[in-house]
């Protein structure tokens, strides 16, 4: 048995039930605030025994001694108190990771339980069957939509050869029916050039112009002068 075991009597016996994290914790912290309190108590004391010395002071050294004497011994009850808080926060803190911990996988196991209920039916086997039908039907429908979309009764009459024969005549025939256009326009004669001579201008108005020129002239020599 272990030592915590021997001083608080727990563990190995028969019949006997572990505590749960959570009722564990819940221990922890009530003992915390218990040490808390007794943290709170010895300050008072301590701050009480030093108003007790700096009062006595030189007037009676035996009484301020004494108050010193019991203000160090409470200085050290509080260290400890300090040293076994510190000691519980760390195992707290220790617990409640441990039931997050235990949470987390409880959670998880129910997940994978699910899970595998959900995969319990099926295989790799069965998906790939299941894949092949879905591929197999939908190839099955795109050939009834092509048999619908397929027009009925419209051309089959008619021989594709034929008719490119019949395009190609009218085409020929548009052909012949430019050229002919054509060499009608190259065949139709031009206007011939006239042989008389444009009339000259007349003498007489020649002469008119030529003497206006020969005034102008002399009109400019004599504003010059």
């Amino acid at each position: 048995m272990s030592l915590f075991g021997k001083l608080f009597g727990g563990g190995g016996g028969k019949g006997g039930k572990a505590p749960t994290p959570q009722e564990a914790v819940q221990k922890l912290r009530e003992t915390e605030e218990m040490l808390a309190k007794k943290q709170d108590f010895l300050e008072k004391k301590i701050d009480l025994e030093l108003m007790t010395a700096k009062k006595n002071g030189t007037k009676n050294k035996r009484a301020a001694l004494q108050a010193l004497k019991r203000k160090k011994r409470y200085e050290k009850q509080l260290a400890q108190i300090d040293g076994t808080l510190s000691t519980i926060e760390f195992q707290r803190e220790a617990l409640e990771n441990a039931n997050t911990n235990t949470e987390v996988l409880k959670n998880m196991g129910y997940a994978a339980k699910a899970m595998k209920a959900a995969h319990e039916n099926m295989d790799i086997d069965k998906v790939d069957d299941l894949m092949a039908d879905i591929t197999e039907q939908q190839e099955v429908a795109q050939e009834i939509s092509d048999v619908i979309s397929r027009p009925i009764g419209f051309g089959d009459e008619f021989d594709e050869d034929e008719l490119m024969a019949e395009l190609e005549e009218l085409e020929q025939e548009e052909l012949d029916k430019n050229l002919l256009e054509i060499q009608g326009a190259e065949d139709v004669p031009l206007p011939s050039v006239p042989s008389t001579s444009l009339p000259s201008r007349p003498a007489k108005k020649k002469k008119e112009e030529e003497d206006e020129d020969d005034m102008a002239d002399l009109e400019a020599w004599a504003a010059a002068t």
